[in-house]
């Protein structure tokens, strides 16, 4: 294998394609990236038995071949190399050659027969969405993905498309995400795809126009945004109707604005901390949300205007869970409906027709 490329456009793939790579496995090829040349163009491909990064780049390619080269190592190297043209080649014995400047390598590499296939995925199911709207989904929802492993169902989000509408849905347990848009799907399919990928989705993609292409099948499914291809196993078995859990009425609702209520609540929050926890007490009423908090550290009150219809009402809420919901709505007011102090809060825009919908479980304050 001979080729060569930019430093820099190599040096932006092997950082993304690294992310995919396994750091601890009993296959050292899989603590590796695949690089192979053909057709003027190279392919690089990191594999961790649960997600897989591809991605190609344009390269004058004198002999095609392909080696696995240690992830760590070969990224560090590329990384640090002078902003120049990079040539790379192999031998027959797999050992790598690295030549930009003045500066050179030789490391062993592992002939690429030694690296596992990635699976592949005949789906039925293809959805497109542009991949600025994908990513504020996700963003919007991520944040209520559980790290609970004893219920892996719930550390990935519900894909769901129904009735050309698009629903990602995260549920910890203690709050739910809804985020939906409508798309032109004529198929209806629902699927859970795992946190750890979705992280790695928001970072491959950008608030451009451009369409992310997801294709499922029985066990995978595949995201091509731009000219990477994410592979991820999904998880297996039946997540919670989440529909159920969705208030249909309320007996107090207000509107208030996002930016205020954030920063009263961020204010409250002074007093807690990882060792000290004590919920946010709100009370709801008249044309006010009075909130209050105290812990052995000390007591706080703050006020926000709010426009309330209803019953009064003071619950407790987690000052962390509820930031994350605030934080998340994309609106300059949000209106959040109680069905009294033991039920969860329903945060959503002030338009009925809204696209999102965080539900927050309350606490129980100390007699």
């Amino acid at each position: 294998m001979k080729f060569s490329c930019y430093q820099k456009d190599l040096a932006t793939a092997v950082t993304n394609v690294q992310r995919a790579v396994s750091s601890k496995t009993n296959l050292p090829a899989l603590e590796g990236i695949l690089i192979k040349a053909e057709n003027d163009r190279i392919t690089l491909c990191g594999y961790d038995l649960e997600i897989g990064i591809t991605t190609f780049l344009q390269s004058s390619v004198q002999e095609n071949g392909g080696v696995v080269v240690s992830a760590k190592l070969f990224g560090e190297i590329v990384r640090k190399l002078p902003e120049n043209s990079v040539s790379i080649e192999t031998d027959e014995k797999s050992v790598v050659y690295i030549q930009c400047g003045c500066a050179d390598y030789q490391i062993v590499g592992i002939p690429a027969d030694d690296y596992p296939e990635l699976p592949q995925v005949d789906g039925n199911s293809t959805l497109e969405i542009e991949s600025g709207i994908l990513r504020n989904m996700i963003k919007q929802t991520i944040f209520a993905i559980s790290d609970d492993s004893t219920k892996p169902i719930y550390m990935g989000s519900l894909f769901e498309i129904k009735n050309k509408e698009f629903r990602i849905v995260s549920i910890d347990g203690y709050r739910v995400a809804i985020r939906q848009e409508a798309v032109s799907c004529d198929t209806n399919s629902k699927f859970i795809i795992p946190g750890k990928t979705l992280s790695e989705v928001l970072k491959l993609t950008t608030d451009e126009e451009q369409n992310v292409q997801i294709t499922v099948g029985q066990r995978h499914a595949v995201l091509q945004i731009e000219n990477y291809s994410l592979i991820t196993r999904l998880i297996e078995g039946t997540f919670l109707d989440y529909r159920s859990t969705i208030p249909e009425t309320s007996k107090t609702e207000f509107i208030a604005n996002t930016r205020e209520f954030i920063s009263a609540v961020e204010r409250m929050s002074l007093l807690n901390s990882d060792r000290i926890q004590s919920p946010i007490k709100c009370m709801v009423y008249d044309t006010q949300v009075k909130l209050s908090c105290s812990t052995s550290v000390g007591k706080a009150n703050d006020t926000v205007l709010a426009h309330v219809t209803g019953e009064n009402v003071e619950i407790g809420l987690n000052n962390r869970y509820l930031l994350d919901a605030l934080k998340n709505a994309d609106t300059d007011q949000v209106k959040v409906s109680l069905n009294g102090a033991i039920s969860p809060i329903k945060i959503t825009p002030v338009d009925d027709g809204g696209s999102f919908i965080f539900l927050v479980v309350p606490m129980r304050f100390k007699s």
